[in-house]
Order: C-alpha cells, then structure tokens, then sequence
C-alpha cells in the first residue's frame, strides 16, 4: 500500500502547465478529462536561492485539512449515501446471460458435470450469472437466496435458457431454489439439508450473498453494520464450514469459491465504505486460513476479488448518482468496469479440476484497479 500510495501521489504531482484548469493527455481514441480546482504542484514551490533550505517546506502542506488539492480525488465523500433496502424485493431483477451456453472446444477439466453446487445469494446479480456458469458447464445448482420467489423464477430460466442453447439435450441439470438466512446457523442448517435432500449431496460452494451500504463511520447505525458483517462475514463462514462438513463426512474432495471483492484490498473512494471494505477483507483471509486447514481433506478454498461490475444494482446506484462512473471508471486502468459475466470463466476455473492444485488463491478481476 506504502508503494501505491507513493505513485498515485507522484503521478498527482507530475509538473504541468501554470493554469487552474488542468486537461490529461488523451489518445485520438478517448475524450478528454478536465479536472478543476486543482492548483500545479510547482506553483507551490516559489523560485527561491537553491541555498535556501526552506524552499521544499510547500510540499509539506499538500494535505492540510478540508482544503482542496492534489489528494481530494482520493478522499470518501461524506455526502455519498446508499442504504441497502431491508425487503429484498425491493432490489432491481437480474436476467440470465444471453449467448453463454453454446459448446466450443475447451479442456475436458473445466467441466463440472455429475457436480451439485451451491451458489449463495444466487437470485440475482454476481451470484445468478456465476450459477448459470455452472449450469451451462454442466453442474446441477441449488440457489440460495433470501428472496425464495425471486429464487425459483431465476431457477426456472436457468433451465429454459439451457434448453434453448443446448436443443435435444438429454442431460438437462437440475436447478432448485431454497430460503436461508444466511447469518442466522439455524437457517443455513435447514438451507443445506433441504438441498442435499434434493440432489443427494453438495460437490462445491460459491459464496455470493453479501451486500455494501455508504455511510460516513461515525453516523454508521451500528445495528447496519452488525447485519452487514452478519451476510458478509458470518454467511460466508457458515455456509463454508457446513459445506465441508458434509463433504468431511463423505470423505470427498470439493471446491469452495469465496466471493471477496477488491474492497478486501483497497480503499474505495468517494463513496465511504468502512465496513464493507472490512468485511470483505476478512472474507479474504477466511479463504486462505481455511485453505490450509482442510487441504488435508481435499477441500480447496479460494476467493475470487471483483472490480466495479456492473450489475442491476449497481445500474441504480449509477442512475442515481450519475457522477460516480466517471470517477470510479478514471481510477480503472481497462477504462471500463466490468460486465457480471466477465466471471462466468472464473469461478468455473475454480470450481473445476483445472485448478486442481489452487487453494488459498486469489483471483481479482477488477481491470487492473487495485494494480495502480
């Protein structure tokens, strides 16, 4: 991080043109990016003798409080707020991809046929795109999710978007939709023991369920922030520890993919996210302490870390808060956030024997963010 911030901040402080509009040097390709307010570090620095040994003390005053410089485009913006809803109806649909489930060649060891996954907050979202993943690499799917409704209709377009892109299959994966509460250890119990009722036995997880609010730290509702850490953090270690439960006591191999997010790595800005970026970094280290302890067992753990991707409900956010692409989108090297499929390949890698000697890894599939 010591190494991020020293380039960020030289890059911030490259000499520049005297004036108070500054513009960035762009291809033929890309338009161009103004940024106001911002006063050229070298105005700071005033012609002085060279014997003077004051004349650097300037630098030093980049990051006075409150007062606008090089370093606010990397600050949280207090104003920034978004209030997770508590009915989970309330939050916008998601649609299976389109166009994903034709066959081409590949590695027969990214197939995950006779496997039974279970993908956690699996009705929308990251999480319904990565369960048809399995579903179209041939896995059967139990999808977890709050919202049980919302469930059983993706379940069902699963299927149907199966048998439109595989006409004439014979071997149709059997998808089902289940309720949990997934920080409450009763519900997950009862979750995991209706699906094995069903399928007969759970081969992996993928831990998708999770959800971020904005809020400045000292007027975070602390009742918020413990359900926050209680789906992000208590979710992800229950299902995982009932997971390999089961498959200790069958004595079989299995995989489990941890959905972390680069916020388990970086501080995201302008929206402030304390909690999250927390909660996300303990899920980031779950996976790889609880990699080790069950590699003997044959259960591998790894975490995949997405970027800004553009699901349904991230669409809202931006439809409300126009201004926060532009930003998020200025610190993305790719130039562009990513698409929820663009982890369809992913989470079928880890799940599959491909990665058969990967445990405690973690992908980032962020365009490069957490790179700079």
């Amino acid at each position: 991080m010591f190494r991020t911030s020293i380039i960020r901040q030289a890059t911030r402080a490259a000499v520049r043109p005297s004036t108070s509009t500054l513009t960035a040097r762009t291809s033929p390709l890309t338009r161009t990016r103004t940024f106001t307010n911002l006063t050229p570090l070298h105005d700071k620095v005033s012609p002085d003798d060279p014997k003077d040994e004051t004349r650097h003390d300037k630098f030093t005053t980049a990051a006075t409080v409150d007062t606008g410089h090089e370093g606010t485009a990397s600050r949280t913006d207090d104003s920034f707020r978004y209030e997770h809803p508590d009915d989970e109806s309330e939050l916008p649909a998601s649609k299976p991809v389109q166009g994903r489930g034709r066959h081409l060649r590949t590695l027969a060891s990214f197939s995950l046929e006779d496997k039974v996954g279970v993908v956690t907050g699996g009705a929308r979202g990251l999480g319904l795109v990565m369960s048809q993943a399995m579903v179209v690499s041939g896995a059967d799917v139990a999808i977890v999710d709050m919202n049980k409704e919302e469930g059983e209709k993706q379940a069902a377009a699963l299927v149907e978007e199966f048998k439109r892109e595989n006409p004439g299959a014979r071997d149709v994966p059997k998808v089902t939709a289940h309720y949990a509460d997934v920080s409450s250890p009763d519900s997950v119990q009862h979750a995991l023991d209706e699906i094995i009722a069903a399928h007969g036995k759970i081969d992996n997880l993928v831990t998708s369920a999770g959800f971020t609010e904005n809020f400045p730290a000292v007027e975070y509702p602390y009742d918020r922030v413990q359900k926050l850490w209680g789906v992000n953090v208590d979710g992800t270690w229950l299902f995982a520890t009932g997971v390999a439960r089961h498959l200790m006591e069958r004595r079989q191999p299995g995989s489990i993919v941890m959905i972390g997010s680069m916020s388990g790595a970086i501080v995201n800005v302008p929206q402030p996210q304390a909690p999250y970026n927390a909660a996300k970094a303990a899920v980031r280290h779950l996976a790889s302490s609880l990699a080790v302890e069950w590699a003997h067992a044959g259960v591998r753990v790894n975490c995949i870390s997405p970027g800004y991707m553009l699901t349904a409900l991230t669409k809202k956010i931006l439809d409300d808060n126009p201004e926060l692409a532009e930003k998020w989108i200025s610190l993305i090297p790719a130039g562009k956030m990513g698409r929820p499929e663009d982890l369809m390949g992913a989470v079928t890698f880890l799940l599959s024997d491909a990665s058969g000697y990967m445990t405690g890894s973690e992908l980032r599939v962020d365009g490069g963010y957490t790179c700079t």
